[in-house]
């Protein structure tokens, strides 16, 4: 009876270690990864010309992520895709797609990138550089202090832009 009592009484523990187990990043500290988007499996690293404004904080880039969330909802049509900022502070970028077979490939999610341009440059801060036109979604998302984008599918696919020149 009493081994039987000492079973029993290791099972939380033994649960406990595992579920500890289990949530271990899945991928090089991200512990995004399998929760919002599955492992990147391609990565690439953009270096701005811009500094990252000085007054920078977690609540300006989730507040850049409600301003592009809202500016989705205005349209008439449902929105392709979800923003959010995640990481201790806000640092990491995640654009979620929600239409099966819309961003699919890698090519469409920088499609959806370069889309995201096109509004950057109408932004208020754009519009103060010297040449818009030159500027991209990453920049503007560096200018605020984003560290990190991950653009995914939603389902298979996920592609890494490192901001800050690290891989």
């Amino acid at each position: 009876m009493k081994n039987y009592r000492s079973t029993i009484a290791s099972v939380p523990a033994l649960v406990f270690a595992i579920a500890g187990l289990s949530s271990q990043p899945a991928w090089g500290g991200d512990s995004h990864s399998g929760y919002y988007y599955p492992e990147p499996k391609t990565k690439e690293i953009y270096v701005s010309p811009l500094e990252t404004l000085p007054t920078a904080t977690k609540r300006t880039r989730v507040g850049f992520t409600v301003g592009l969330s809202k500016q989705q909802l205005a349209r008439s049509y449902s929105p392709g895709y979800h923003v959010f900022a995640k990481g201790a502070d806000g640092q990491k970028l995640i654009i979620v797609t929600v239409d099966d077979g819309r961003y699919n490939t890698l090519y469409r999610l920088r499609a959806m990138l370069a889309a995201l341009t096109a509004e950057a440059r109408d932004s208020p801060l754009f519009s103060q550089a010297k040449n818009p036109e030159d500027l991209t979604f990453f920049d503007l998302a560096h200018l605020v202090g984003f560290t990190q984008i991950t653009v995914t599918d939603g389902k298979e696919l996920a592609h890494r832009i490192n901001l800050d020149g690290e891989n």
